[in-house]
């Protein structure tokens, strides 16, 4: 177990493993083992008061991570900490530290602790673009690109396949603006000339993944990756990705005849690296809840969300309105 405590400032306190521990040396967010008979909150609740003194309140599930180190296996049950009362202190020697969560990637970490960063600092969902029919106008296509940006979607794979280069390109510069304009992440599938071209990432499909030697654009441009197995996963974590897609989890039209990965599977894959994995396949926002139980940044999708309705208006709401 392990808690997201926050001061007023919405720093986030970490710990720092004592000598002769495993892993030593690492900051993580403060917890620790669950005992027998002990619920999950009761473990976290008496780890927060032993470790640090404070009597917590605890809110939200966050994530659940399950990783494998070369010793041992664990889930890393990752709790928001809604309030507390006393003064944080380190009561088995351990030093503390209030981190700001922009800096939060700064910290080196257990790699069970780094998706929990992910989950705080990065998009819950990625939506992948249809290509347009051949009947279908530009600007319809780009209006769906702009509902989803309404919708609250801030990552966006423009993946448009057999389709004239000509227009592509028309489509991913207009679409770049589009989503620039919100502080979007939008990232080209395939193509590392034209995201160039436009100030994209780059989202690779698994053979371009297999065939990097290393990170094909700079640290501070988005790269993602779609994996199906767990070698893929690894050669994204070694050449840099800063995210991968992995599925199908469940199967899907786009995919005929490829029959899902499940839960369990999505979870054992999910052990062996600690890269942001977004789960994909049948899958929409209201699956968002189930997939951080087994270990997801989130949810990735085609038609989950670009079917959606627009979002409602600020402060416009639907249904009946509530009259005291």
């Amino acid at each position: 177990m392990a808690g997201v405590i926050t001061d007023a400032r919405g720093r986030v306190l970490l710990t720092r493993r004592t000598e002769g521990r495993d892993l030593a040396g690492l900051w993580e967010f403060p917890g620790g083992k669950r005992e027998p008979g002990e619920t999950r909150e009761q473990a976290l609740a008496r780890e927060l008061d032993e470790e640090l003194g404070i009597r917590v309140e605890i809110g939200a599930p966050l994530i659940t991570v399950p990783q494998r180190y070369p010793h041992k296996r664990l889930r890393l049950d990752v709790r928001m900490i809604d309030g507390w009362r006393g003064a944080p202190k380190g009561h088995e020697g351990q030093a503390m530290a209030w981190v700001p969560q922009d800096k939060l990637e700064r910290y080196m970490m257990p790699p069970a602790d780094r998706p929990v960063v992910a989950a705080l600092r990065q998009p819950d969902r990625y939506a992948v673009t249809p290509s347009p029919g051949p009947d279908e106008r530009d600007e319809d296509w780009l209006a769906g690109v702009e509902r989803l940006l309404a919708n609250g979607i801030r990552r966006l794979q423009l993946r448009l396949p057999d389709i004239e280069v000509d227009r592509r390109k028309r489509l991913v510069a207009a679409a770049a603006l589009l989503g620039r304009a919100v502080h979007a992440d939008v990232l080209v599938n395939g193509d590392a000339v034209l995201a160039a071209e436009h100030g994209c990432g780059l989202h690779l499909p698994a053979r371009q993944l297999m065939a990097c030697e290393a990170r094909p654009v700079a640290e501070d441009i988005p790269f993602g990756a779609s994996c199906h197995d767990v070698d893929q996963l690894r050669q994204a974590e070694r050449v840099g990705c800063d995210f991968v897609v992995l599925g199908p989890v469940a199967a899907t039209a786009s995919h005929p005849g490829v029959p899902g990965l499940g839960w369990d599977a999505f979870a054992a894959m999910r052990e062996e690296v600690s890269l942001p994995i977004y789960a994909i396949g049948g899958l929409a926002t209201d699956g968002l809840a189930l997939a951080r139980a087994h270990g997801a940044q989130g949810i990735a999708a085609i038609r989950g969300f670009w079917a959606a309705e627009p979002a409602p208006a600020p402060g416009r709401r639907r249904g009946r309105s509530r009259v005291a």
